[in-house]
């Protein structure tokens, strides 16, 4: 249950950061490619990799990525993984083992993706059925992440719904999401793609 607290902290962390634009935005956000782009993928601490080479079953080994940042492969001991591509990893190894083989065939895959570098996330607050930190997939939307928590209450202002993004000069710029609309008349205007470190936030209507 820690992740409420940091939930709201999140959004009050952008709502400042909205009161100082001065008000939402009714220009449709920006996406950034570079943000969104899970195959430039880099690997990082407790990530699992498999390493699998051509014809030598013996070399081949599942591991996990230390805290040092480094894996252990048979023959060649100890690379570095965290902070590079798979495919770099992989070339490094083939690199190493061409002193002991003719030609070797190297690939690397994530199994299992564990790193803090993999929690880029969309959070969405306010009155939502659950309030949910959720990991950024490509082409989500901002109403896939108000689905994922649940939709909306009924103490909802769903048409004062605002998406807060953080651009790459630190300044968080809060944007307008009709979200009635988007929900009860399918006008999708408004449903904007969503990226990383995104915070969806549907106030409370007044009593």
């Amino acid at each position: 249950m820690k992740v409420l607290p940091l939930l709201f902290a999140v959004c009050a962390a952008a709502l400042l950061g909205g009161c100082a634009t001065g008000g939402a935005s009714t220009e449709a956000p920006k996406v950034d490619p570079a943000a969104q782009a899970v195959s430039t993928y880099r690997i990082g601490v407790d990530d699992q990799l498999q390493v699998t080479v051509w014809q030598n079953q013996e070399l081949s080994v599942s591991v996990p990525v230390r805290p040092d940042g480094k894996i252990t492969v048979p023959l060649i001991g100890d690379v570095m993984a965290g902070g590079k591509t798979p495919e770099e990893v992989a070339a490094e190894i083939k690199d190493k083992l061409t002193s002991y083989i003719r030609d070797p065939q190297v690939a690397v895959i994530l199994t299992a993706l564990r790193s803090h570098e993999y929690l880029s996330r969309v959070r969405v607050t306010g009155a939502v059925r659950q309030p949910v930190s959720i990991p950024y997939r490509q082409g989500m939307t901002v109403l896939d992440a108000v689905l994922a928590a649940g939709g909306t209450t009924e103490f909802a202002a769903p048409d004062r719904t605002e998406l807060f993004r953080e651009g790459k000069n630190g300044v968080t710029t809060p944007y307008a999401v009709r979200l009635d609309k988007v929900l009860q008349k399918g006008d999708l205007d408004t449903n904007y793609p969503v990226q990383p470190g995104d915070v969806v936030t549907v106030p409370m209507r007044s009593f």
